[in-house]
């Protein structure tokens, strides 16, 4: 079976100190886009993600960036070494949807720098700013995790994989939530380790803001499909890209159609996580078994996709 490849980008929490640091080392593709961010940011987001510490790296208006150049910097290398290879479809999963406009080239790596620094910087002041948290469902009906959030007044976050969902909201509320699990059967709830309620109603300072800025962007017909998080379908059209990207601050994370929909409707067979570890690979092969999965992150995972994609 010919491949038929999509790009998908790590979201927040995916983060690792040393993230880029080997590739940089080993290839000027990545090393140069490292430095060129540097420049651009008047920070060195290099030495955060190469060296941490990890409390840095977490910050919410550091690590977006961290994985954007990441991303960017994986995919340069990895057509540096096997050439310009077709694409059929990106994604990304919350941040990771401005990677992938920028691997699909609505946006060059600056305008798309710009904004997830901006971004990240409007979010960790919306999240300063209120006092929201968030917690995953683990292993129950989506019905009934949506009737959760009706009753305890969050909003949905993700939906991430089948038996996966997470709420979010004000913390007295998602505590709420939590409380409400078991007697809607469901099996786990976890509240999360994060800075504020992302991807809720309390984002929507940072949302409006982002509004203004994507408003002056200068943005082109993507070269690939891209697959909005927030209606699980390509995007085209201008104003079509700029409200999801807006609207996705606040809207839910549509993962599990985004991939079905990939995989059903543009027939892609091979994914390729390009980010620091394989959260989207396990959350892909969750959503729809036997999938074909390739992790890319640093030089050793590199190298064995090259000899995997070369077969």
């Amino acid at each position: 079976m010919a491949k038929s490849i999509a790009l998908v980008f790590s979201g927040q929490g995916a983060q690792q100190v040393g993230m880029g640091k080997d590739l940089s080392q080993q290839f000027a593709a990545a090393a140069n886009r490292f430095a060129a961010a540097d420049a651009e940011l008047g920070y060195s987001i290099s030495q955060i993600a190469f060296d941490g510490p990890i409390e840095k790296l977490t910050k919410t208006s550091r690590c977006q960036v961290a994985l954007y150049v990441h991303g960017i910097a994986v995919l340069e290398v990895l057509r540096e070494q096997l050439g310009e290879f077709q694409v059929v479809a990106a994604a990304g999963l919350s941040l990771g949807e401005f990677t992938a406009h920028a691997a699909a080239g609505t946006f060059d790596f600056s305008t798309g720098l710009r904004l997830v620094a901006n971004r990240g910087r409007y979010m960790e002041e919306a999240c300063d700013a209120t006092t929201g948290s968030m917690a995953a469902f683990i292993g129950g009906d989506e019905d009934n995790v949506r009737k959760i959030a009706v009753e305890a007044d969050v909003d949905i976050a993700n939906i991430n994989s089948p038996g996966q969902i997470v709420l979010s909201g004000e913390a007295v509320n998602v505590r709420k939530a939590v409380d409400l699990a078991k007697q809607y059967g469901i099996r786990r709830a976890i509240p999360l380790n994060v800075a504020g309620a992302f991807h809720s109603r309390l984002m929507i300072s940072a949302e409006k803001r982002l509004r203004d800025d994507l408003a002056t962007a200068p943005i082109a017909r993507p070269a690939t499909k891209v697959v909005a998080n927030i209606t699980a379908q390509p995007v085209f059209a201008e104003d079509d890209i700029l409200q999801s990207l807006a609207k996705q601050v606040t809207g839910t994370v549509r993962w599990i159609e985004s991939v079905e929909h990939m995989i059903d409707q543009l027939g892609c067979n091979l994914f390729l996580e390009l980010g620091p570890g394989d959260v989207l690979a396990g959350l892909v092969r969750r959503i729809r078994k036997g999938t074909d999965v390739l992790s890319i992150g640093d030089s050793s995972s590199l190298k064995a996709a090259i000899a995997k994609l070369n077969v």
